[in-house]
This record gives C-alpha cells, sequence and structure tokens, in this order.
C-alpha cells in the first residue's frame, strides 16, 4: 500500500498472521460440518478460532457465534431481543448505522438515549427512563457502544450495565472498535451481548462474532443447517474464521497503542485552529476526530489523499457518501457535523505516520486558508 494510511476504524489492513491462517485453511479445504478427516480438520480451525476469539472478549467459547460480520452480528442480537419480547428499544445516538438501521427495521419503538457535549452518554436520563418503563413494552432493551467509531470516545457502559441490569433489561454492546485496542471483557462491562468484527483488528473482511450472557436468548435470522449451534445456519466461513482467531491472538499480545503520537499530532492541528471532538473524554488511543470550521470534510478527505494520506470523513459504511455526522449533531455541533474528519491508526502504525499526516495536513489547510482569504476576481 503506497502513501500513508490512518483508517484503521474503518478497516485495519490484514496482520500477517492472519493472512496466513487464511492460506492454511485453505488448504485444508473440508466442511467443518462433515465427520471425515477433512471434515474435522475444518472444524478443528473453526473450534481453535472460536477458543481465540473468546480469550480476547471473555466469557466461554461456547458463548461465541460466528457471523458474516459485525452488522449481522448486531441484527442478531436486536431481533432475538424484539423475538423474545422486547417492544421497546434504547439505543444511544451516536450508535453505527448497522444498529440504528436494524432498531428502525426491528418493528419495535425506538428511543434515543442523548449523549453530553464530549459524546458520553447520559446515564442520569437513561436511569429516569427505564426508572418508569412500562411493562406493556416488555423487556427492556438498550444498545450502547463501548467506543464511537467516529469519535473514539469511550462510553461508560459498566456503570450502563448496573442501571440496565436493575430495571431487569438487556444490554447489547457493539465493541468493533474497542476490541484489539483496549481490554474488551464483556463480562467485566456486564454485557447481555457483544459484538466484535475480524476486519477492524487486522483480520479478513466478513467475519465476525457475537458473544451472549446468560440473560441473552438468541433466536436464529436464518434458518437451514444447525451450524453454530443452531443459532446461526449456513456453512461457516472457514477461512475467515480462521484469519480472525489468528488476528484476536495477535491483538492481544501487541494491544498498547501509543496515544502520544496521536496527541502530538493534534497539538499541531489545534495551532492551526481545528477542533479535536471529544477530547476531554476518554477516547481510544487510535483515534483522532477533528474538525475546522467551514472546510467541508469531503475537501479535505480529498486534498489529503492527494499528498498520500488515506484518512475518512466519519463512518465508512454509507456507500462512499459524505454526509454530516450523526454522531457530532448528537453532541450538539451542528456547524461542524459536516466538517470532522477521522483520523485512525493501528497495529502497523508509526511514529512518522502520524506526523506526515499533520505535515500534510498543514499544508493543505495553508492552501485552503489562502483561497479563502484571496479576493474575488
Amino acid at each position: 500500500m503506497s502513501g500513508v494510511y490512518l483508517d484503521y476504524n474503518a478497516t485495519a489492513p490484514v496482520r500477517p498472521q492472519a493472512a496466513e491462517a487464511v492460506a492454511r485453511a485453505f488448504a485444508v479445504g473440508g466442511n467443518p460440518s462433515s465427520v471425515h478427516a477433512s471434515g474435522r480438520a475444518a472444524r478443528a480451525i473453526v473450534e481453535d478460532a472460536r477458543n481465540a476469539v473468546a480469550a480476547m472478549i471473555g466469557g466461554p467459547a461456547s458463548t461465541v457465534v460466528f457471523t458474516s460480520g459485525g452488522t449481522e452480528a448486531n441484527a442478531l442480537a436486536i431481533e432475538s431481543a424484539v423475538a423474545t419480547g422486547s417492544k421497546r428499544l434504547v439505543v444511544s445516538a451516536i450508535e453505527h448505522d448497522s444498529v440504528l438501521e436494524s432498531a428502525k427495521a426491528s418493528g419495535a419503538a425506538v428511543e434515543y438515549l442523548p449523549v453530553n457535549a464530549d459524546g458520553v452518554a447520559d446515564l442520569a436520563w437513561l436511569a429516569e427512563r427505564l426508572g418508569r418503563w412500562d411493562a406493556a413494552d416488555g423487556r427492556p432493551f438498550v444498545a450502547l457502544m463501548h467506543a464511537n467509531n467516529e469519535t473514539g470516545v469511550i462510553q461508560p457502559v459498566r456503570e450502563a450495565s448496573e442501571i440496565v441490569r436493575s430495571a431487569e433489561g438487556w444490554l447489547h454492546v457493539d465493541a468493533i472498535q474497542t476490541a484489539g485496542k483496549i481490554v474488551t471483557d464483556s463480562r467485566a462491562l456486564g454485557a447481555d451481548t457483544l459484538v466484535v468484527s475480524a476486519h477492524k483488528l487486522g483480520g479478513p473482511q466478513g467475519v465476525g462474532a457475537l458473544t451472549f450472557g446468560p440473560r441473552a436468548t438468541l433466536v436464529r435470522r436464518q434458518h437451514g443447517g444447525g451450524q453454530e449451534r443452531g443459532r446461526r445456519a449456513g456453512t461457516e466461513n472457514v477461512a475467515g474464521i480462521a484469519g480472525f482467531g489468528a488476528a484476536a491472538l495477535a491483538a492481544m499480545r501487541d494491544r498498547e497503542i501509543n496515544a502520544a503520537w496521536r496527541d502530538a499530532a493534534a497539538e499541531r492541528l489545534k495551532a492551526a485552529g481545528a477542533v479535536v471532538i471529544g477530547e476531554a473524554a476518554p477516547r481510544l488511543p487510535n483515534t483522532l476526530c477533528v474538525a475546522t470550521a467551514d472546510w467541508g470534510a469531503e475537501l479535505q478527505v480529498m486534498a489529503l489523499d492527494l499528498a498520500g494520506i488515506m484518512v475518512s470523513a466519519g463512518s465508512a459504511c454509507s456507500s462512499g457518501k459524505v454526509k454530516a455526522s450523526h454522531v457530532l449533531t448528537a453532541m450538539g455541533l451542528t456547524e461542524l457535523a459536516g466538517c470532522a474528519i477521522r483520523v485512525s491508526g493501528g497495529w502497523a502504525t508509526t511514529q512518522e505516520d502520524w506526523a506526515a499526516f499533520a505535515a500534510a495536513w498543514e499544508q493543505v489547510q495553508s492552501r485552503h486558508a489562502a483561497r479563502r482569504r484571496a479576493p474575488a476576481a
């Protein structure tokens, strides 16, 4: 890959360990549901990976369900809650679109948990809302992501779990951005269901996982064979799962990410007038969300791309469209919602990469400012 890649929150480059595991799985062949030697070898690959993912996110391997990605895993949790009686869902206003859209499509009523100006969920609001829950709405279901994909702001999931549990509710946690970057333990967080995705931590695209606790009942979304202990029909993606397991093991070994490199770059941007979003809140060490008033995110992304720096404007799950961020809007930053870029590093990022980004941004920002100052022809 030429240039400097700083878009790990969209997808991380595949780790060598994951690529090697995928190649070995392809060489094995066999259907993991077959009882002959080749099938048993494929089954062993799947179960070894399941153990690795379970070790990364906490809980027994028997509670890890492999899916086609984080989107399917989020939908499985939400639709299971609705199928088992939840008629009203509370989702944070900053959730990923895969949660927001699945909630809206579920047939249940949806309410939005607000966040403060730093992008942190308002737990006082949550406690008050669950305290007056109508029994006719069934079991409360609350979705609160572990850390936001755009701002990197880490949410008070453990505290939220205590509120949800006191209301006998179901807490769903999208931990796709935290697994492999900070400690992500579903039991310590108090999550009833928790979702991760391989390609965010250096595994292949197209494979994710959901883990569930004893207070959650999963209801299969797709029907067919009895794969994944009857919870998700369809032949397992053996090669993808193998890469996921290898990436999980590698991520646990090198989870320490140097936030100082990110912070040094941020200071250079702030000196030129940029605003760091969520700076006062705990954030993922790899993520920088920064906005400059009256300078559209799309223009920034394109200018940086021409300079050899690859970043993004918010979430990468919008079919290539750049639009005002619903996350920043929920934070009350309406004027900056279309002007923020997301810079995110990961397992292969260096201090030099962050410095190169800062230098390139300073150059393109200077040109942009000069054009704005130039008199109209």
